[in-house]
C-alpha cells in the first residue's frame, strides 16, 4: 500500500464496531472505482496509521459504505467489493478460504488448514495468515474459532468478534 507512486486514499466511517478506517487505491474497473486495501478499527493491532501524503476521499468509498451499512443492518450477507490486498502466496490462498466460509457459520484453524491443503502441522501458520488479513468484516477472519469451539484471537478484539458472529447469527 505505500509503494512509491501509488495513491493511497482513505475514509473512516462510524459502523456499530466504532470508526473503520478503508484505504484503498484508484481502480477504474472497481465499484465505485476503488479497490479496498484495508478495512481496520481503532487499537487494532498491525492497522495502517494515516500517513501524510495518503488523500482523504470519502467518495471514493461510498460503494463500500454502502455495502456495510446493509450488511450491519441484516440486509446483506456478502460484500461485492474489489480487493487490491498483498500478501505471500500462502496468506492470499488462507485468505480466499476465509472468503468461502458462509455467513452465519463458523469454521476452525484446523478445517481451514484441511481447506488449503496445509498440513496439521501448519494450523499455526494459517492463525498467523487469518491474523494478518487486512480486511476486518470484509474477509470474514471474525468466523474463524478455536477447535473447541471457543472465541480465539481477532485482531479487532474478542468483543467486535462476537458482534459481529452474534450480527450474522452464528451462535458462538
Amino acid at each position: 500500500m505505500n509503494t512509491p507512486g501509488t495513491t493511497v486514499l482513505y475514509t473512516e466511517i462510524d459502523s456499530p464496531l466504532g470508526l473503520l478506517l478503508l484505504t484503498g487505491t484508484p481502480d477504474p474497473g472497481a465499484p465505485g472505482g476503488t479497490a479496498l486495501c484495508s478495512l481496520s478499527v481503532p487499537g487494532q493491532r498491525n492497522a495502517p496509521e494515516t500517513a501524510p501524503h495518503w488523500r482523504r476521499e470519502p467518495a471514493a468509498f461510498a460503494e463500500a459504505r454502502r455495502q456495510l451499512a446493509a450488511y450491519f443492518a441484516g440486509g446483506i450477507k456478502e460484500f461485492d467489493l474489489r480487493f487490491a490486498t498483498h500478501g505471500t502466496a500462502f496468506r492470499e490462498k488462507v485468505w480466499a478460504a476465509l472468503d468461502t466460509v458462509p455467513y452465519g457459520s463458523t469454521t476452525t484453524y484446523g478445517e481451514l488448514a484441511a481447506r488449503v491443503g496445509a498440513s496439521r502441522a501448519a494450523v499455526r501458520a494459517v492463525g498467523g495468515a487469518v491474523g494478518a488479513n487486512p480486511l476486518l468484516v470484509l474477509r470474514p477472519c471474525h468466523r474463524v474459532i478455536g477447535a473447541d469451539g471457543s472465541l480465539t484471537g481477532y485482531a479487532g478484539g474478542l468483543d467486535r468478534k462476537r458482534a459481529l458472529l452474534a450480527l450474522e447469527g452464528a451462535g458462538v
